[in-house]
C-alpha cells in the first residue's frame, strides 16, 4: 500500500487491541494501514540483560510526564511493534464472571460492564489459541465454565512445585498460571531465565508482535508503518465523522483519511490523542461529550513480595507457572482485602539496584539469588478524579487517585503472613505505582449511557460513528487480573462486528 493510496481502515497502535482487530479484518477485502509510533524491537543480547533493561532503561521511552505536584518522571512506556506485550510476563487470565457486574466496596464502586462473560467467552477461546496460552481448566477455584485449554500448562520447576505443595498444605488451592509461552516439544522457549519484563530473543513469548502483527504482514491488504506517531484526529463539525488522522511518519508530517478509524494507542495515549483533537464543536476533545475521556485512570494495585530463603538459592529459570485465587473475592472477614497472587519473574540484583541504588551490589545480588518472588494484585477501583491531563506545550500530567488501596494493603499483609507460614522467615515488599503503567486502563470507558461513557459495548465512540477505541482504555473497571487477554477478547469481538461494517462505512 503506497502512501498515496487511501486505506479503508486505519489502526493506530500495534498492540493487543489493534493487532486483534487487524487479525479479524484481514481477508475481508479491506485495505488496512497500521500506524505504530515505534519500530520493531531489535533482537540483541541486551534484550535479556538486566542492566540494560532496568538500570539503563534501554528500551523505555525517553518522554517525560509529570505528577500533579510538578514532579517529572520517565514512565515505563514501551513503543515498539507489539506494544507493551514485548515486555509483559505472559500472564493471560480471563476475568471472572463477577468482574463484569457492578460491585460496591468500602473503597468505592467497581463499575459494571455493558458486556458479559458469556458474550466474551467464545472470543476468550479464540484469543487463547491465537496467543498460545497454556493452562489447566478447572484448577482455579474462582473460574467459571470454560472449554479446556488447547495447550497443557507449563510444568513447575522444583522450587515452584515445592511452593505449590506448601500452599496446598495451608488449605489453599494453587493452580497453574495461564501463560502465553511456546513451551514444550518443538517449541521455541529455552527457559532462558529472563521473560517477565524482558523481551524474548527466541520469539517464544506469545506477544502481539509475533502472534498478530508479523503473520499479517504477508497479507497483500495489510501495511504497517513504523515510526508513525499520530498527534490528533480531525472530525467533521456537522456529523462528527472522523475525516483525517494527523501524524508524522519519520520526519514527514502527513494527514491521511479512511472510512474507519480504530484507535489502539494504549489507555493513556489514546486519551491524549482524543484530548489533543479538541475543536470548536468539541472543545473538551473528541468522543468526550460525557467529559470522561482521560478520567477513571486505573492501573491495578501491585505489590511485589520477595520471600527470602537465607540458606537456599533459587535456581528457577521460569517461575511464572503458579497462581492463587483463594482470596480473589476477599478474606472471610474482610471482603475488601482481595486479589490475585501470582509468581513474579526472577528478581535479580541489577533490578533491585535500579530501584534502590543505595543497596550495595553484593547485597542486591545475594537477595536476588535467595528469594522466591511474588506479585499481589488487587482491583484499582475507578475514581473520577484519577486522570491523564493534557497541559499547554503538549505536556502530560498524571493525576492518579487509586481506589481501594487500603483493602489491598490488608490483602498484602495477609499474603505475607501466609508466606511466612509456608517457610519464608523474611518477606520484603515493594509497591509499583503509576510510573510503571503496564496495566493502564479506563480512560475511554465504555457503557450504555452516552452521558457517563465515551464508547458503546462494541467500543464505538458515542459521538463518532466511524471511530472505535480498542485498548485498555475501554475498560469500565480493572478487575484484579492481568488485562491483556480481556483486551484481546473484546478486540476480537469488535473485529467480528467490523467485518460486517467496514463496507457500509466506506460506502457512506
Amino acid at each position: 500500500m503506497d502512501q498515496d493510496i487511501s486505506p479503508d481502515v486505519i489502526i493506530i497502535g500495534s498492540g493487543v487491541g489493534g493487532g486483534a482487530v487487524a487479525h479479524q479484518l484481514a481477508g475481508t477485502g479491506a485495505r488496512i494501514l497500521i500506524l505504530e509510533r515505534g519500530d520493531f524491537l531489535p533482537n540483541e543480547p541486551q534484550n535479556s540483560d538486566p542492566d540494560a533493561v532496568f538500570a539503563q532503561a534501554r528500551y523505555r521511552t525517553t518522554d517525560e510526564w509529570q505528577h500533579a505536584d510538578g514532579r517529572r518522571f520517565r514512565p515505563g512506556q514501551y513503543y515498539h511493534v507489539g506494544g507493551h506485550t514485548k515486555f509483559y510476563g505472559t500472564a493471560m487470565f480471563r476475568f471472572r464472571d463477577s468482574d463484569f457486574r457492578e460491585q460496591s466496596f468500602a473503597g468505592g464502586v467497581s463499575t459494571g460492564w455493558p458486556v458479559t462473560y458469556d458474550q466474551l467467552r467464545p472470543h476468550y477461546d479464540k484469543a487463547e489459541r491465537l496467543f498460545g496460552v497454556r493452562g489447566q481448566a478447572g484448577a482455579d477455584p474462582t473460574e467459571q465454565d470454560r472449554d479446556p485449554y488447547a495447550y497443557a500448562a507449563i510444568p513447575h520447576e522444583p522450587v515452584i512445585a515445592d511452593m505449590a505443595e506448601r500452599l496446598a498444605r495451608l488449605g489453599l488451592h494453587p493452580f497453574p498460571m495461564p501463560s502465553a509461552v511456546d513451551y514444550g516439544p518443538g517449541g521455541t522457549c529455552r527457559r532462558c531465565g529472563t521473560c517477565d519484563a524482558f523481551a524474548c530473543r527466541w520469539d517464544a513469548k506469545g506477544d502481539a508482535d509475533t502472534r498478530l502483527i508479523r503473520p499479517l504482514l504477508d497479507h497483500p491488504d495489510v501495511t504497517l508503518w513504523t515510526g508513525a506517531k499520530v498527534t490528533r484526529l480531525i472530525s467533521d463539525d456537522q456529523d462528527g465523522r472522523i475525516t483525517g488522522v494527523e501524524l508524522t511518519h519519520g520526519n514527514t508530517p502527513l494527514r491521511i483519511s479512511a472510512p474507519l478509524v480504530v484507535l489502539s494507542a494504549g489507555a493513556i495515549n489514546s486519551a491524549l490523542i482524543l484530548l489533543r483533537s479538541a475543536n470548536q464543536a468539541m472543545p473538551q476533545g473528541l468522543a468526550n461529550r460525557s467529559g470522561v475521556v482521560g478520567r477513571y485512570l486505573m492501573n491495578h494495585h501491585l505489590t511485589g513480595l520477595m520471600g527470602l530463603r537465607p540458606f537456599a538459592t533459587n535456581p528457577t529459570r521460569f517461575p511464572k507457572t503458579l497462581s492463587v485465587n483463594d482470596f480473589y473475592h476477599g478474606l472471610p472477614d474482610d471482603p475488601d482485602a482481595r486479589g490475585n497472587l501470582q509468581m513474579l519473574g526472577n528478581i535479580s540484583g541489577p533490578m533491585i539496584r535500579s530501584t534502590y541504588p543505595q543497596i550495595p551490589r553484593a547485597m542486591a545480588d545475594w537477595l536476588g539469588r535467595h528469594s522466591v518472588d511474588w506479585l499481589c494484585m488487587s482491583e484499582d477501583l475507578p475514581h473520577h478524579d484519577s486522570r491523564v491531563r493534557l497541559l499547554p506545550d503538549d505536556r502530560v500530567q498524571i493525576e492518579y487517585a487509586p481506589g481501594g488501596r487500603e483493602g489491598h494493603d490488608r490483602f498484602v499483609r495477609h499474603i505475607r503472613s501466609q508466606l511466612r507460614r509456608a517457610g519464608f522467615p523474611v518477606v520484603l515488599r515493594h509497591s509499583f505505582g503509576i510510573e510503571a503503567p503496564s496495566h493502564q486502563c479506563g480512560t475511554v470507558r465504555m457503557g450504555d449511557d452516552p452521558a457517563t461513557s465515551a464508547l458503546n459495548h462494541l467500543c464505538r465512540a458515542h459521538d463518532h460513528r466511524n471511530l472505535y477505541v480498542v485498548d485498555g482504555g475501554f475498560m469500565p473497571s480493572s478487575a484484579a487480573l492481568n488485562p491483556a487477554l480481556t483486551i484481546a477478547a473484546q478486540a476480537l469481538r469488535v473485529g467480528d462486528h467490523l467485518r460486517g461494517q467496514w463496507r457500509l462505512l466506506a460506502a457512506a
